[in-house]
């Protein structure tokens, strides 16, 4: 059955999947959502002994479902390849009882690999599909992750450009770094002078500006995204917990039908947003737990019903999660509204006019399968030492504000569920915080001091994607303030003659 995709802001229009994945977001402002989320035609039993590509085909064609065949398996060939360091893309760790989906064995070593190395591929196969001629331009505001990956995924790709807004001092220095040596002609780095919020507001606002993409349309020029707002980023990310679910059943860590738990270390809320689709499709996953750091918008509101962004913006150790602004969050409130457009269009006027909105009491029954905790900066470092000194594995900031949050969770609850963290990065990606909540003395040695201590305590080979940055050149020392984006890219595109 055909899945067709319209605005969480206006329902009437429908366009197809490879459509919705050329605009990235819609033009009302709203995001793209699946007018239903199709059934897993093939059993978890039948599933558990498939590869990764071959699950993320059973997956992503009920959601695709405009490519053919040929079209679909090409696309994850060519993304779930020798890229990846490990055969099995998502190996699951466990530790403490718990499993680990590590989801950072990519190219840039963080999850965001697991999506934006498909991405690309079925950006332009979409174009040849709708026989787009104009260059498609890539706009993404990054928090840390997603800007690294995409420029990895679209570096040199014909008849794209990317460029990338991330906050000037709000990324670990390797993150920024990755992003900064990133080589590729059709490349474009920024930073800007204020936090991912104003960043990823500033590109909204380019999306949405008709004036600039007539300019742009002139010089044959067309904005996509790569953030987790385009369909084609939240699509591949539904694949891992449908994985993850088969690969426990096939090692009998859970039997067949028995529920599994999630936990989520949640920013912009794509991540755990593909988990709850993957329950809607049938995987049997039982709570949804969204683990914040301090910037706890998220928690706030599935304690209270009340997202309100109008508070201090914190500046953590767990970077890719300082948001106060959840965009993929729209599309959990859509489902939840009835699908009621109109209703999520007033939530959005009201958290872009006031910046909070209050959902109902009908909408807030329907997130009884969320559980939404946080946790602090030195619990986050507590849990790094702690499953360090209990177990030698080491978690990056990220994962182990999921772990932290769990172990409240199972405080709170009792829950005893076979249940799966998401490994959203590499511990290389943010050595000095790890390092210094294992022990403070490691904090005098430089940031690739740091990378070899690293390796030499936790027996794993420094990755290629950290190792390469010690002798790579910086390409790209662009800095603006947020209000000089729409010039920036502009001058950088060549249309502001």
């Amino acid at each position: 059955m055909e899945v067709l995709y319209s605005s969480t802001r206006n329902s009437d229009k429908k366009i197809t999947a490879s459509q919705a994945i050329l605009k990235g977001l819609a033009e009302d402002g709203g995001l793209f959502v699946p007018d239903h989320i199709p059934s897993l035609t093939c059993s978890m039993r039948d599933l558990a002994d498939k590869s990764y590509q071959e699950t993320a085909y059973e997956v992503m064609k009920l959601f695709l479902t405009d490519f053919t065949q040929a079209e679909l398996k090409k696309c994850i060939e060519r993304a779930y390849d020798s890229k990846f360091d490990t055969d099995v893309i998502a190996p699951i760790v466990e530790a403490e009882g718990t499993y680990y989906l590590e989801l950072f064995h990519g190219a840039t070593i963080a999850f965001k690999d697991m999506a934006l190395s498909i991405l690309p591929h079925l950006m332009i196969t979409s174009a040849k599909k709708n026989h787009v001629e104009n260059e498609i331009v890539i706009l993404t505001a990054t928090s840390g992750d997603t800007g690294k990956a995409a420029l990895a995924g679209f570096a040199d790709v014909e008849g794209t450009k990317i460029i990338v807004f991330y906050p000037k001092n709000g990324v670990s220095p390797i993150q920024e770094k990755q992003m900064v040596t990133q080589k590729g002609a059709n490349t474009f780095v920024v930073g800007i002078h204020g936090n991912f919020d104003d960043a990823q507001a500033g590109v909204k606002e380019l999306f949405s500006d008709k004036e600039l993409a007539q300019e742009l349309a002139d010089a044959g020029l067309q904005f996509s995204s790569a953030n987790s707002i385009n369909i084609g980023r939240l699509v591949p990310q539904v694949v891992y917990y449908v994985y993850a679910y088969a690969k426990l059943l096939k090692e009998d860590k859970l039997s067949d039908g028995e529920r599994m738990n999630v936990v989520v270390p949640t920013g912009n809320f794509g991540n755990i947003l593909a988990a709850f689709y993957a329950k809607q499709m049938g995987v049997p996953i039982g709570k949804l737990i969204c683990a914040s750091n301090e910037n706890k918008v998220l928690y706030d509101f599935f304690t209270t019903g009340r997202y309100d962004r109008n508070r201090e913006f914190v500046l953590t150790s767990s970077p890719s999660m300082d948001i106060l602004i959840s965009s993929n969050l729209e599309r959990l409130l859509y489902r939840v509204a009835g699908e009621d457009a109109e209703q999520n269009a007033a939530l959005m006027e009201s958290l872009a006019r006031t910046g909070a909105y209050e959902i109902t009491e009908q909408m807030r029954e329907q997130l009884v399968d969320f559980y939404g905790n946080y946790a602090s900066e030195k619990e986050t470092a507590n849990r790094i030492s702690s499953m360090y000194e209990n177990t030698g594995y080491v978690l990056d900031t990220h994962t182990a504000v999921a772990s932290a949050v769990y172990q409240k969770y199972v405080e709170d609850t009792k829950d005893k569920t076979v249940t799966v963290i998401a490994s959203t990065a590499s511990p290389f990606k943010f050595t000095r915080n790890v390092m210094n909540a294992i022990d403070g003395k490691y904090d005098t040695m430089s940031d690739f001091e740091l990378v070899d201590k690293l390796s030499a305590i936790s027996n794993v080979d420094v990755p290629t994607a950290v190792a390469q940055l010690k002798t790579a050149p910086v390409v790209h020392d662009h800095v603006c303030d947020k209000t000089e984006m729409k010039a920036i890219v502009k001058h950088f595109l060549g249309v502001d003659a």
